[in-house]
């Protein structure tokens, strides 16, 4: 599949910044689950364990579109 622009009200945007916010809202909600079920208080370095989910939720949604 060939990466196309995306029309947001009249402005062209890259598809990988849709990706990106996309990927930050569903890290949020990921963050919000482990924070409930207590799962960051067992992880070495918190803010690095949500930046490795963001990049790997990244990473799924660029080759689910990419396929």
């Amino acid at each position: 599949m060939k990466f196309v622009e995306i029309d947001l009200f009249g402005v062209y945007v890259a598809p990988i910044s849709v990706m990106l916010f996309a990927a930050w809202l569903v890290t949020i909600g990921l963050r919000r689950a482990a924070d409930r079920f207590d799962v960051l208080h067992h992880v070495w370095h918190p803010a690095l364990f949500t930046f490795s989910v963001y990049v790997i939720v990244l990473s799924a949604m660029v080759l689910a579109v990419a396929q």
